[in-house]
């Protein structure tokens, strides 16, 4: 582009607003007699079991020195390994008896836990790194944006695609204006990978001995214990998860919540679902976001498409052979393990030439002057036709790199710069994907004030803006 151009795009759109959208408020551990980053930090666990293991590892070059787990079986790798770490069922004890002990903490629970548990820890002054989606319900995210800006603490949300090279060149290829302005992208995965579309409820069954049921259930509302819930299957259910959208939008839409600025959308609709449900997410969908101009940016509709419907349309100029979203892995490579994959598209490695079935995971933007697509965390990030990146030279990096999703927010928490998806940012990126929650169990388009944080034509669905908190439990 022009000097002009530049300056006028990043003049009217970005300035001022890269730092903020990538970083948010900063801070610091002085206060509590740390004198050096390099000092470790004294981290606690809630949750220690399922992701809760590779949180854990990710943070182990700190000084692990509590967790807490209501599931002794799920956890006993973790309890294993850190042996002298105390250990709790009941993260609340935890944090009353061992908070002089702790600097940060991980939530990795189920995600109708994640708002209760981080705030509690928010609410004595500790940082906090929480898995994907932030929080169950809108109101959630938007408590845990607010409590992590009053208690000035670092915050990171578990999506960790948002440290992904790829992503940041994405944003910069957009906003450099390799494909035109953008006003369609299209998202999929191969979620749910567990049950949905359930027309009953499981018969009760014997609480494991290795299980406090009643703390597992924590803010939900009681129920017998069913391994058709835990500890595996609560994502599919309305009371303990968010579905496919839950899973993986954190992820697959993390590049476009990044490069588009996207904010809040205005309206959400659930346009096609297979299997609904009076208790679970439905087995297949299909939903659109519509969101208003943003800047120098028009408006853009974002279409989320899970339980792979159908393969993404392919617009005109993509031919049938192209393998759109994710690549495959070169043989003998590691599964993702919670840091960013890291891979960057080379064009010099050859890809299908003949017709590919349709990709586990993937995003496509659509503009008036060509496409791009990313993988499910971001990465390998290309124009298609993938010819194309045979003579395109990446724009300059206006995106500080990220150091690795667990080390960026460790760095936060001993002072440095805010990590890249702190709850600034996360916070309102969760809230519009839970409206697609929302849409899932709503008949018809909700339209969206976001400032007042209410679905205005829907009572029934604005409802569901705020969670049931059970009698002895709290968030906030």
């Amino acid at each position: 582009m022009s000097v002009s151009r530049r300056h006028f795009f990043y003049g009217t759109l970005l300035a001022g607003a890269v730092p903020t959208a990538g970083f948010g408020s900063s801070a610091s551990l002085k206060h509590m007699g740390y004198q050096s980053p390099n000092e470790k930090l004294n981290i606690a666990a809630i949750g220690a079991g399922g992701k809760g293991r590779s949180d854990i590892t990710g943070c182990a070059t700190e000084n692990i020195v509590a967790m807490a787990d209501p599931d002794a079986l799920q956890a006993r790798q973790m309890f294993t390994t850190h042996e002298k770490a105390a250990k709790y069922t009941d993260f609340r004890k935890m944090l009353d008896k061992e908070e002089r002990n702790i600097d940060a903490v991980i939530v990795s629970t189920p995600d109708f836990m994640h708002a209760a548990a981080s705030l509690a820890a928010m609410e004595r002054g500790k940082h906090v790194y929480c898995q994907k989606p932030l929080t169950r319900t809108i109101w959630e995210a938007r408590a845990l944006t607010a409590a992590a800006a009053k208690y000035n603490v670092a915050t990171q949300m578990g999506n960790q695609g948002y440290s992904n090279e790829g992503s940041r060149q994405c944003a910069e290829m957009i906003w450099s204006g390799a494909i035109g302005n953008v006003t369609e992208v299209h998202a999929w995965t191969n979620r749910p990978i567990w049950p949905q579309g359930l027309t009953a409820l499981p018969a009760p069954e014997k609480v494991p001995d290795t299980m406090e049921w009643d703390t597992w259930l924590g803010v939900a509302n009681e129920r017998p214990y069913s391994k058709e819930y835990a500890p595996f299957k609560w994502r599919g259910w309305f009371d303990f998860g968010c579905g496919a959208l839950g899973d993986m939008a954190c992820h697959i839409l993390g590049a476009p919540n990044m490069a588009l600025m996207l904010g809040a959308p205005t309206s959400v609709e659930c346009i096609m679902q297979e299997g609904k449900s009076e208790f679970t997410f439905p087995k297949k969908s299909i939903i659109r976001f519509d969101f208003p101009a943003r800047g120098a940016m028009p408006p853009v509709k974002i279409f989320w498409y899970d339980g792979m419907v159908a393969p993404p349309p392919r617009p005109s100029g993509i031919p049938d052979t192209e393998l759109l979203g994710d690549l495959p892995r070169a043989t003998g490579s590691q599964p993702h393990q919670g840091q960013p994959i890291g891979e960057v598209f080379d064009p010099s490695k050859p890809i299908a030439t003949t017709a590919p079935a349709p990709r586990p995971n993937g995003s496509l933007f659509v503009g008036d002057k060509g496409f791009l697509t990313t993988g499910t965390y971001g990465e390998n990030t290309r124009l298609v036709p993938v010819e194309r990146m045979n003579d395109f030279k990446l724009p300059p990096a206006l995106l500080t790199r990220s150091p690795g999703h667990y080390r960026d927010w460790i760095r936060a928490a001993k002072g440095g710069d805010p990590a890249c998806s702190n709850f600034s940012i996360a916070g309102p990126f969760t809230e519009w994907i839970l409206l697609g929650v929302i849409a899932l169990r709503t008949e018809g388009k909700i339209e969206w004030d976001s400032a007042k944080m209410k679905i205005t034509n829907n009572s029934e669905a604005n409802k569901l803006v705020k969670p049931f908190i059970r009698k002895g439990w709290k968030i906030g």
